[in-house]
């Protein structure tokens, strides 16, 4: 689908490694501890692979040979922004990386009477208009939650093309939608499916990840 081409649209490379991982996360009978250990691993991934898109200075340091090096720093700050449940599996990968970073919270959920996403939560770090933000969820299906969740961010003074989206693995369509409605958004993925079926569950998927990181299935 034209998703899949966005300029804005990052895919991590499709190496037999990343198949591995995957393949193992999406085995319905892996069980509970290997699916967080590899995920994890796939979360490293991608916060590493999002790193790749903030801005950096050239910078020169002294090796301890005494030579000069031409390196870069980078510049400005991050925070990550977790989308409440499945999205807090990520902080971890993020602090692995990134070290003492914020980290805010949002909660959204379905609206029983409108159908829509709605806000029930949201604590973020107070100058979190001056940073960089990784926006983290695992699944991005229509994208009506993280949609709400960027407007939560853009009220709160995040500019749109400060803010990387960061997911596992994401529908087409939900990946479109987001490109439309926020056309300087980054997203950062690491496989795109195939689509959605009739009750909007991505396929072919791997079931809600959120019950499956914290152990809470059926």
């Amino acid at each position: 689908m034209q998703a899949t081409k966005h300029p804005r649209l990052h895919q991590l490379a499709q190496t037999h490694q990343l198949k591995g991982l995957m393949t193992i996360i999406r085995d319905q009978n892996t069980e509970r501890g290997e699916f967080v250990f590899y995920s994890d691993r796939v979360i490293r991934l991608l916060v590493e692979e999002g790193l790749n898109y903030l801005p950096v200075v050239d910078k020169e340091v002294i090796t301890p040979m005494g030579v000069p090096f031409q390196g870069v720093a980078f510049e400005g700050r991050i925070c990550g922004v977790s989308i409440m449940r499945a999205g807090e599996s990520m902080e971890q990968g993020l602090r692995d990386v990134c070290t003492s970073v914020r980290i805010g919270k949002v909660l959204i959920q379905r609206d029983e009477r409108t159908a829509q996403p709605k806000l029930y939560y949201s604590k973020l770090p107070k100058d979190i208009a001056d940073r960089w933000v990784l926006l983290l969820d695992p699944m991005l299906a229509t994208g009506g939650s993280a949609m709400k969740c960027i407007e939560v961010l853009l009220e709160a003074g995040v500019k749109e093309e400060r803010i990387l989206f960061v997911n596992l693995i994401c529908s087409p369509e939900g990946a479109l939608a987001m490109l439309q409605q926020f056309p300087k958004l980054q997203i950062i993925t690491a496989e795109i499916d195939e689509g959605m079926d009739e009750r909007k569950f991505i396929l072919p998927g791997l079931g809600d990840f959120g019950d499956r990181y914290f152990g809470t299935e059926d």
